[in-house]
């Protein structure tokens, strides 16, 4: 490798490199134009907001300094079919292993489409389509004992973590063979087992959780003299959360206390309906990490070897107590917001050039280029995730409903309070409590 893990600074994260994605002042150009042309062009499009003007002289200013580099890694080691075997990001095993996982992401997701419009499945159901490249590029890397704090677009977040397809796939069926017993929900993915601090349905409500967890670990690490303890903590989350509070709250505690922990933005470009750039100041959201003296990281979220590559420098250096990054991973969704959105504001230009791009074809292909698979490898590969997927689906189907009286489990502690009564018993138990007439 030109640079390795262990010899991280933050300064690589900073290195100017000559891109196409700058805007040239002389000649400016509609923002569809230039994606369609250069298909690394930054943030898509937004043909509705930007088609029938040029880009104001503000906007050419914020885009006139190009793109950084993520780092001397990802610069050195080009992407080429004729590289030899010591030059390549991944062995065999490894790019089976990503592949795996991101078909794992993929197929599952479908059979939630599926499963959601037979009525098997209820609320809203966000679905991970297109963006698997990011959940495999960093969560893959991490130790059981790492904790991942996810969104409400959590399903594939706790697959790459480890928990079991038929336990997510439960509890999106609300089952008390799911990961939460059937009370969480789409939205809501746990596991203490696997270190799955949450799914979350309100915007930036973990990004506080994953900082909480990353200052455990240095707490035990520093105050309780556990050495081995070198967990790390990565909180994933959207271009739309870097507009509120917890953020910037957060990224301050981080800096301050060197906290162990990595902030992943999965800039899908679209929050709900809202496009990132018509709500964002600078859509640069990596600059933000230099503000608070953290590297701040622009990484292709379509590309699982360039996601993977920056997520190992960044979790090197959290476990060497040399504090957080901040990465900006460009991707997007192939689906709606959720499964009850008609996708109707998105342009159609804008969904088939990313279409063009998806990342498990890519590394498809990546793999056959460098005769690290054959096509015989991956369809086994294939075959297996369709069977992993469809018994989940039957073990979910056939498991039991959540009886009546864990409707009030794990919310009230107090024994004398709401929750439990004196004898120990949950008051739902008692057949006056529904009818509310139950003496509280």
């Amino acid at each position: 490798m030109a640079a390795s893990a262990s010899s991280f600074a933050a300064n690589k994260f900073l290195q100017p490199i000559n891109s196409t994605r700058s805007i040239d002042n002389n000649n400016k150009k509609t923002l569809l134009g230039n994606q369609l042309k250069d298909s690394s062009f930054f943030l898509g499009s937004a043909k509705k907001l930007y088609m029938k003007k040029s880009f104001s002289s503000q906007n050419s200013k914020s885009r006139s300094n190009g793109v950084f580099a993520v780092s001397e890694v990802v610069k050195d080691k080009k992407l080429n079919t004729d590289s030899s075997l010591s030059n390549l990001l991944i062995t065999k095993d490894e790019g089976l292993e990503l592949y795996e996982d991101m078909v794992l992401g993929r197929a599952f997701e479908d059979m939630c489409a599926q499963m959601y419009y037979r009525g098997k499945m209820f609320g809203f159901v966000h679905l991970y389509n297109g963006q698997e490249a990011v959940s495999t590029g960093f969560i893959r890397l991490l130790k059981k004992e790492d904790s991942v704090v996810s969104t409400y677009r959590d399903h594939v977040h706790a697959l790459s973590k480890g928990v079991p397809a038929r336990q997510v796939m439960s509890e999106l069926f609300g089952k008390t063979t799911g990961c939460c017993r059937g009370q969480g929900g789409s939205m809501h993915m746990f596991s203490k087992e696997h270190n799955v601090l949450g799914g979350f349905a309100f915007i930036g409500e973990g990004i506080p959780v994953a900082t909480g967890a990353a200052f455990t670990s240095k707490y035990r690490r520093e105050v309780m003299k556990e050495a081995d303890c070198d967990h790390v903590t990565m909180a994933f989350f959207g271009d739309g959360t870097c507009n509120n509070g917890q953020f910037f709250e957060c990224l301050n505690m981080a800096a301050l206390w060197k906290l162990p922990i990595i902030f992943v933005v999965e800039n899908n470009l679209w929050a709900i309906g809202m496009s990132h750039l018509r709500s964002t100041s600078d859509p640069e959201i990596w600059k933000k990490g230099p503000a608070f003296g953290m590297p701040g990281v622009h990484v292709d979220g379509m590309d699982v070897l360039k996601v993977r590559e920056v997520a190992k420098e960044a979790v090197a250096r959290a476990r060497r107590g040399d504090g957080p990054t901040l990465v900006e991973c460009e991707t997007y969704r192939f689906r709606g917001h959720s499964l009850a959105d008609p996708d109707e504001l998105r342009d159609p230009a804008e969904k088939n050039h990313y279409a063009a791009r998806d990342p498990i074809s890519a590394l498809k292909k990546y793999m056959f280029e460098n005769n690290l698979a054959s096509e015989a490898e991956l369809k086994a590969i294939d075959k297996k995730i369709d069977e992993l997927v469809e018994e989940a689906v039957e073990f979910a189907d056939e498991s039991p409903h959540p009886v009546r009286s864990q409707l009030l489990e794990n919310v009230f502690a107090d024994p004398k309070g709401f929750g439990i009564g004196p004898d120990g018993r949950y008051r739902c138990e008692d057949p006056k409590f529904t009818e509310g007439t139950a003496h509280v």
